[in-house]
Parts: structure tokens; sequence; C-alpha cells
């Protein structure tokens, strides 16, 4: 497995780093879907072994995933794994606890105190704060800056990082946070990472970036034949993209030209469609969702730095 240096942090992790969202299970927010069905707790466990085992060493996770489930599957494998080889990333943010707006301050503290409860350790190398919804005018960025800061100072966590399904949010925020790492959402078919200005700002800064939803969901695959249906819980159920026929068509005629070019490698379609991410961020690795065991030797085969022309030529298929 590839490692990249993670910006400023210093830190040596693997270019294909392991998003656990999916461990979380099938999970409700009041009315909305906020997790993914048909995971079991012991596929999970042998995700994060064969990982450890595979060189993958940059495990991301979240205090909300299925209401601190995934963070709790990591804890358990710590006899197996040595914690010290691994550099654990979670977040704060997306759970308000009783209180009107995301990022209370004490809500923050004792959601920090849990995550590392739940993933048996004493620090987390990378506390994010989920999002960037600060209020109208961030007028709670502040506190919950301050807050962050102090887990940092009183060893709870190494680094800080902002990430956002926005890029444009992100960089509203960028310069005053001025985090180490930072996790935007981008894949071949959704991406402005550069035309928003964040590549320049991360590279002019050396920032880590690590980016989320490589493959959308799984939606970029192009495995779907048909419109998809999902167990209640799983947030795809939730996303138009999945019963569109015509991008469902489109996945798989996308399917059959990256097969195509890149028959010689063991997974043609992510070999395309998660290299492509590479070439332009020097300090970045790519958070992949793996749900079992093959998903992980599959992940292990990628990685690879694909030239500009390759890039781009992907990210055509999916843009136009």
């Amino acid at each position: 497995m590839r490692k990249i240096i993670l910006g400023r942090t210093n830190e040596s992790v693997s270019a294909i780093s392991l998003g656990t969202w999916a461990f979380g299970g099938a999970n409700m927010s009041g009315k909305v879907a906020v997790g993914w069905g048909n995971q079991s707790d012991n596929d999970s466990k042998s995700v994060l072994i064969k990982a450890w085992e595979n060189g993958i060493n940059h495990w991301d996770t979240a205090d909300v995933y299925g209401e601190g489930k995934s963070e709790e599957l990591i804890g358990e494998v710590w006899e197996t794994v040595p914690r010290k080889e691994i550099f654990i990333a979670t977040k704060v943010g997306w759970d308000k606890g009783p209180h009107s707006h995301w990022y209370n301050p004490k809500h923050m503290l004792k959601n920090m105190e849990r995550s590392l409860i739940n993933l048996k350790t004493d620090y987390v190398d990378l506390i994010y704060f989920h999002h960037c919804n600060f209020g109208n005018q961030g007028e709670y960025f502040q506190d919950a800056l301050n807050t962050i800061k102090k887990f940092q100072n009183d060893g709870y966590a190494r680094y800080i990082g902002l990430s956002d399904w926005s890029c444009d949010k992100i960089l509203n925020y960028i310069k005053d946070c001025d985090p180490d790492v930072v996790q935007p959402y981008r894949n071949v078919m959704d991406d402005r990472y550069q035309s928003s200005g964040l590549k320049d700002y991360i590279d002019s800064n050396n920032i880590g970036v690590c980016f989320f939803s490589p493959i959308k969901h799984g939606l970029l695959t192009g495995k779907y034949n048909k419109p998809a249906t999902f167990e209640t819980g799983d947030h795809r159920s939730g996303l138009k993209q999945f019963v569109n026929e015509s991008i469902i068509a489109k996945m798989k005629q996308n399917k059959e030209k990256l097969e195509h070019r890149y028959n010689d490698q063991k997974s043609p379609v992510m070999y395309g469609v998660v290299n492509a991410l590479f070439n332009d961020a020097p300090t970045g690795c790519v958070l992949l969702g793996q749900r079992n065991e093959e998903q992980v030797e599959v992940a292990a085969s990628l990685g690879d730095v694909l030239s500009k022309e390759e890039s781009e030529w992907i990210k055509a298929l999916y843009s136009s």
C-alpha cells in the first residue's frame, strides 16, 4: 500500500484509508435515514484486521456512526491490532443533544469523552469538525474552535480537522480554523476541489486532505442494473440518483469502458474512479468504505497515482 505524508502532520498514512460509516449499520435520525443497511459486526471487525494486515493504517469514524457503534467496533480489535500502528480519526458535530444548535461546547466535550471510551484509547490522532454549520452568521464558530483546541491541548487529540460536503463552506472557515487536515466530499462525478479554490489553499498551506465518498456510495461502480432499493435506515434510500434509470445506465456504460481500458487490474472500475483523485493531491488520501474482506483486498490493490491524461479521461466519462 502506497503511503502519503498527510501534509503538515508529517504522518505517514495509507493512500487508501478506511471509512467506517457503514459499520454503524442501518440507523435513523428522526425520520431521516443516516446509516447503511446489511452490515454485520463480524464483517466489520474482520475488515479492521484485514485492513491492518494490508497496510491500511488510517481509519476514519465519527461519534454518530451508529450512535457510537462504529467507534465501539474499532475499540474491540486492539488485542489483535496494535493501537500505535493505526492513525485514528473521529468527528464531532452531528449530534445536537438537547441543544438548539450544533457545536455546544459542553456537548462537544461529552461526545469527545464518549468517543475515547468507545474507541478504548486515551487519544485520537485527528478530531474533525464534522461539518461547517456554525450558525447563520458563524456565531458558534469561535466557541467551537476554542473547545476543539482544548481537546488538543488536553491530549485528547493530536491534530484538528475540518470537514463538509461543500468545498465552499470549508473555504469559509479554513483560514480561521487553520486545520491540519481537511475532509471534503469528492468523486469523479461531483468534483469542485479545484474549481472552488480549495486545492490551491491546501497546496499553499501544506494541509492534509482526505476525500470522502470517492465512489458516491457505490453508485460509480456500475453494479446496479435497475433502480435500487435499500432497507429502512440506509441513507441511500433518500438519494435520487440510485433510482434514476438514465444515470444507472450511464454508470453501466462507464463500467464497460473502464473494464476494457484497465483489464489488467484486479478491479478496473475501482482502479479508475478512485485512483483518478490522486494526481492533483500530493498530500491526499481517499477514504474508502470497506464492508467485507473482499472489499479490503480490492482496496489494497488501489492507490496508484495516474497520469494527468489518464485522470482527465476518467473524469470526462462522468462529467459528460
